[in-house]
């Protein structure tokens, strides 16, 4: 299979102010998440990248455009619903610090597999259409583009947390334990049998050694020699 490399979207101003901006729109990327998105796709720069896709959101095409931007031979952005945000239903728009007191905060802290947002999602739901259709999307690139093919998607933290923990084998229930910050690059190659996850929550660093692809292998027994 193919490589995807999973962005979140630069910080926005409802970030920095602790709202939950949900699927709200005009929702964009503030003065520090433009400078996120800039330096994401820098690091992207030296990747040939075979497709780009987005979440519907400004703040992800935002954050998708930078990266095309920055590639050699730019190629449209294309967009896909399933990997939007979660549908948090009446949370939306509210304050973190007034939901943290509610109830189903801590239900979504520690068993999300069970949380249904009121007038929402439920986050069962959300993991499943979005790991669905990045695997989709994956082989779609491999068909089209080659087994040593790498693409990106650009999405929201809850979204790239509940595909990370997919491919790590984690229950839903677990996912809280992973850290997927503003603008961050993962990376995933799903390959023949198990996925290996190469990166998580990575905000600096080069990526050159993805342009070549990469092939499916047994794990290196030790760890092995590194990119």
């Amino acid at each position: 299979m193919a490589t995807v490399i999973l962005v979140r979207h630069g910080r926005t101003t409802a970030n920095a102010t602790g709202i939950l901006a949900g699927r709200a729109e005009g929702v964009s990327l503030d003065e520090t998440g433009t400078r996120q998105a800039a330096h994401t796709a820098e690091r992207l720069a030296s990747v040939p990248l075979a497709k780009i896709v987005s979440s519907p959101l400004e703040r992800c095409q935002q954050t998708a455009q930078y990266i095309s931007d920055q590639q050699a031979s730019p190629s449209p952005i294309l967009t896909a619903e399933d990997i939007t945000e979660c549908d948090y239903g009446a949370w939306q728009g509210n304050k973190l610090s007034d939901l943290a007191v509610q109830e189903l905060w801590s239900k979504v802290q520690s068993t999300p597999s069970a949380v249904t947002f009121p007038e929402g999602e439920s986050m069962a739901g959300m993991q499943a259409r979005a790991v669905a259709e990045i695997r989709r999307l994956d082989a779609q690139v491999e068909s089209e583009h080659g087994v040593q093919a790498v693409w990106v998607a650009v999405s929201h933290g809850d979204i790239i947390k509940s595909v990370l923990a997919d491919a790590l084998g984690m229950h839903l229930d677990l996912f809280q334990r992973i850290n997927v910050g503003p603008a961050s690059v993962s990376i995933i190659h799903y390959g023949s049998g198990a996925p290996r996850v190469h990166s998580v929550n990575t905000d600096d660093g080069d990526l050159s050694w993805l342009a070549p692809g990469l092939t499916t292998t047994d794990a290196p027994v030790g760890g092995g020699a590194g990119n």
